[in-house]
């Protein structure tokens, strides 16, 4: 376990532990009053966040080499399974390679701490050189999709991935309590709790759909209800694992909470355009990891620049 995790670390990661048990508890004794209703999917959601949660701290207390190594693999996981779900044409398939090769480099400049080879290396060298690679193959037909297809997979799944990594290699004397990894814990919990909890708030209020054409179950109840909570729970958490004041922390919790929603319903949007109700099935009932890291496309790079501006 590398010194650099902290104590409030180590508590907070605990506590996702004590949650967990409380959530198996209970399951366990719903399905003892009432066998004759079936809630196979909310074991396997929960037996899957053991996982989860596991292999998560296991990144957390690992060497900040290894953790960045782990954010890597989540975004190759994330990426190989974006392109066995979208249409990729066979010509393209050549490009694939520069498009996988992108994640060791991004990760690379996250581990050597270079902010600017970081932050235009995707959005600048891999963009010009994916429809490059293209034109040299020499098909044309539906060039512009499939360029637009890369790019978003390569955007989200990568680039956007890799600010939570980022946060691991900030300056921890400005983040003094909890270091780069109480940042990294913040992130996470927050944009999983809210949506968790924007899920329980639908169940128990929604009345009133939201966008009913890209995702029929989310309702302004369920929302607003998941802003509030995230937006409390962003305060609770601050004082232990970032350098916000009560004022940016109230900040934090809305965009958080809001990001992630977006970040939800747009990879439900490009579900429902394939298709598909899960993008796989490595997660048992969660679908796959596009299912499990929607959320954290937009919340990721977004909390980790309004983080960035504000203290680095």
């Amino acid at each position: 376990m590398r010194l650099g995790v902290s104590l409030p670390v180590l508590w907070s990661l605990g506590g996702l532990y004590v949650i967990l048990a409380i959530a198996s508890a209970a399951v366990q004794w719903l399905r003892w009053r009432q066998p004759e209703i079936q809630r196979n999917e909310l074991v396997l959601r929960i037996r899957s966040w053991w996982m989860i949660v596991t292999i998560f701290t296991v990144a957390m207390v690992m060497s900040r080499n290894l953790s960045v190594a782990f954010f890597a693999f989540v975004s190759f996981l994330a990426l190989k399974e974006y392109f066995s779900i979208v249409a990729i044409r066979r010509a393209d398939r050549r490009v694939l390679f520069w498009a996988y090769l992108a994640i060791p480099l991004q990760y690379y400049w996250v581990a050597q701490a270079w902010y600017g080879m970081f932050i235009i290396f995707i959005p600048v060298y891999v963009f010009l050189l994916l429809p490059m690679r293209m034109v040299i193959i020499g098909e044309t037909r539906e060039f512009l999709r499939a360029a637009g297809t890369l790019h978003w997979g390569v955007m989200t799944l990568v680039f956007g991935i890799s600010h939570i990594a980022y946060l691991l290699v900030l300056p921890d004397e400005k983040n003094s309590g909890a270091g780069g990894a109480g940042l990294v814990l913040f992130l996470v919990v927050l944009t999983e709790f809210n949506d968790v909890a924007q899920y329980v708030w639908g169940n128990m209020c929604g009345r009133n759909k939201i966008i009913p054409k890209v995702s029929p179950n989310k309702t302004w109840e369920g929302f607003l209800g998941g802003v509030a909570t995230t937006t409390l729970l962003s305060v609770l958490l601050s004082v232990w694992l970032t350098p916000l004041q009560l004022d940016t922390a109230v900040w934090a919790g809305l965009l958080i909470s809001a990001a992630g929603f977006v970040g939800d319903v747009t990879i439900s949007a490009l579900k429902r355009d394939i298709g598909i109700k899960d993008s796989g099935s490595m997660l048992p009932g969660h679908g796959g990891i596009l299912d499990r890291v929607d959320s954290l496309t937009y919340t990721a790079p977004l909390f980790f620049h309004f983080v960035y501006y504000l203290y680095y």
